[in-house]
């Protein structure tokens, strides 16, 4: 089944992406059918049976374009669900498309080959509208280049998804060279420059900010020579791009010579203090999807703006984030704010990968996030459908992409020696598994058990190398006595109810090839009730791997910390470490109460105080924001909340433990009991 959708799905994207500026229905279509491609693999649940571990960077996209649309809702409904507010809705809505495609490209392997390839095809397409030209011309260049040239459509939408699309066929053709296909790689870095240059005929103003951002996010992957002489390089070719551009070298020299601005800035900068205005009055809601135009044309009726205003900009501001800010009010720069900077912070931080095809992908992605947040500073291009519809496309193939490329990435095999630790106490139901999961990355296991009850050391001696009962001294002791008896050249120190995945393994092995770091943290994968958390508390990633020599853990009660020697590096994991963190709501009760109070004696021992119930009460509530809006617990669904609302109990609890633990209450006490 997966070969034989693998081919159209790639197809079809390909298509999608190099037929762009041939004609946006090409785009559109193409999108459309591999969405409904997705929706039918979702309906049969294929990927999952595939063995899918969804990434949780791919769900976090996920919010991002559809919290976009539920805004776009929100701001149309405020303004009474208006025609021109529902027209605006109906590109918006268009976003909701991402998670099936997501799907479909996912489901297809689709992998940097085919990314790359319907990017230098569209740069062949760029070259093909531009013969187009000089044919329908007669040949002739300079009544080419007296006029703006936008490719049959509009100059602005041409150019900037031309030099994108350039720079991303660059990129394309840096991986071919350090893939070793020389001859393509040539071929794309050549039609990439050529599109670029291309795409300055436009002479679009946003197109030269973007240019030097995207040769500086080229430059990671460059040799060290190379990004030397591309630091000289990037100012000469901004200047040549100026300097060639007739429009922005004629209104700067307007302005040197007579001080006043281009009639377009002019005009761009009326309306953005008219958005301004809008949002200035209605900054929770916005004047609504179709507000905009009808606030527009009242100030141009009243004499407050120009009347030229009427036949360039009632349907947008031309900025992105003043435009979403006068339509929808704060809400709207949050999604606005979510859709460039989600992406591009997920895309980022792999830029430097080790992996070709993931760093390559990680610029490109980035490329795509910046050069919509700069094009943005004169259009907005959220509210024009080809702009918009490349953006959900060109994003959703690369993140599928780039998860990927990134899960067959880890081949090699490690070279050092690992010990992983564990403290137990009754944990039969989980010390098998966990100990299983351990030996995917360990040549020596080491169970320290503090007197249980129950078949867990019997068990345990069916898997570890050493099983040794001691007595309970705290979580930072017995875990620092552990790891004294470990003679490997790195230690994984874990609980009972945690699991290495099989991915995760073959992450540490691969890292433990050639290790880039001191230390490693590992994401945690809360999994209760059924439901594995990928947001909330499992947003954390605690420090679970690690160099031995020199390495000691605290001695607190609860909640210890490894303490790694000065100066070391510490790097985080993609991998998750999956933790079944309570088997029952019953279980989870009991835990968190013991946890509550030997953190509140854990600090009463180190003189810690709180003098009124006020405090705990603050803590508890910050706890529970932190949890459920700043780490998106609210993605978890039910079990995100009510996850959120336990650990925001612990946080009061541990606090108000402590406040009973003041000297004025203890002294209380023993009188009482005295009497």
């Amino acid at each position: 089944m997966t070969d034989q959708i693998k081919k159209p799905v790639h197809l079809l994207f390909v298509i999608g992406i190099a037929g762009a500026l041939l004609s946006s229905s090409v785009l559109a279509a193409a999108t459309l059918l591999l969405a409904i491609t997705g929706l039918v693999i979702s309906y049969q649940k294929s990927l999952c049976q595939a063995g899918w571990d969804k990434p949780k960077e791919l769900r976090l996209l996920h919010f991002a374009f559809w919290f976009f649309v539920l805004v776009s809702v929100y701001s149309w409904a405020v303004e009474g669900f208006s025609y021109e507010g529902g027209k605006t809705l109906g590109t918006h809505a268009r976003f909701i498309l991402f998670w099936p495609l997501i799907i479909a490209l996912s489901y297809a392997r689709l992998g940097a080959n085919t990314v790359f390839a319907g990017a230098g095809l569209l740069a062949v397409s760029i070259f093909a509208l531009l013969g187009s030209a000089l044919i329908a011309s007669q040949g002739s260049v300079a009544s080419l280049l007296s006029n703006r040239f936008g490719g049959g459509i509009n100059p602005i939408n041409f150019g900037n998804i031309a030099l994108l699309g350039s720079f991303l066929t660059l990129t394309g053709g840096l991986f071919f060279f350090r893939s070793n296909r020389r001859p393509l790689a040539l071929i794309f870095i050549l039609i990439g420059i050529g599109a670029a240059a291309i795409a300055m005929l436009s002479q679009t103003r946003s197109n030269l900010v973007a240019l030097p951002l995207f040769l500086l996010l080229l430059m990671p992957l460059l040799s060290r020579n190379l990004r030397i002489v591309s630091m000289i390089a990037i100012p000469v070719l901004l200047v040549s791009a100026i300097v060639t551009n007739d429009r922005v070298s004629g209104q700067i020299e307007g302005f040197m010579q007579n001080d006043t601005l281009d009639s377009g800035i002019t005009i761009r900068m009326e309306v953005w203090g008219q958005a301004l205005r809008m949002f200035a009055d209605n900054p929770w809601t916005g004047v609504g999807l179709g507000g905009y135009s009808r606030e527009i044309e009242a100030a141009v009726a009243s004499g407050e703006s120009s009347a030229v205003l009427i036949d360039c900009c009632t349907g947008h501001a031309h900025n992105d984030l003043l435009n979403i800010a006068a339509t929808s009010g704060i809400p709207g720069i949050l999604s606005w704010a979510f859709l460039i900077f989600i992406p591009l912070t997920i895309f980022a931080r792999h830029i430097f990968s080790t992996h070709t095809a993931t760093a390559h992908l990680a610029v490109s992605g980035s490329m795509i996030s910046v050069g919509y947040l700069l094009f943005g500073l004169t259009e907005a291009t959220f509210n024009r459908t080809l702009f918009l519809t490349f953006y959900l496309l060109s994003v959703a193939g690369v993140a599928a992409a780039l998860f990927n490329e990134l899960s067959t990435s880890y081949v090699r095999q490690r070279t050092k020696t690992v010990s992983a630790t564990i403290i137990t106490k009754n944990e039969e139901n989980h010390i098998a598994d966990c100990l299983k999961s351990a030996r995917l990355v360990a040549d020596e296991i080491i169970v320290l058990d503090s007197g249980s009850t129950d078949r867990t050391v019997e068990i345990a001696k069916q898997y570890a190398d050493i099983v040794e009962v001691t007595d309970w001294p705290g979580f930072g002791v017995q875990k620092q006595r552990a790891l004294e008896k470990a003679t490997g050249d790195w230690v994984l120190s874990l609980d009972a109810d945690e699991r290495i995945t099989p991915e995760l393994a073959r992450e540490i092995n691969h890292r433990l090839a050639d290790p880039d770091a001191d230390a490693y943290k590992l994401p945690w994968a809360v999994t209760i009730y059924g439901a594995r958390l990928d947001f909330g508390r499992s947003g954390r990633a605690p420090l679970r791997l690690f160099r031995r020599e020199g390495v000691c853990f605290s001695d607190a009660l609860v909640h210890e910390r490894i303490l790694i020697p000065e100066g070391r590096k510490t790097r985080t994991l993609r991998g998750r470490l999956t933790h079944y963190t309570h088997r029952d709501f019953g279980h989870s009760l009991e835990k968190s109460a013991k946890y509550a109070w030997l953190g509140s004696l854990e600090k009463h021992r180190k003189g810690k105080k709180t003098r009124t119930m006020i405090y705990p009460t603050l803590r508890g509530l910050m706890t529970f924001v932190q949890v459920y809006f700043i780490r998106f617990g609210f993605l978890d669904g039910a079990v995100g909340y009510l996850t959120a609302v336990t650990y925001a109990q612990v946080t009061f609890n541990k606090y108000a433990g402590l406040w009973t633990l003041s000297p004025k209450r203890e002294n209380h006490s023993l009188a009482k009991e005295r009497q």
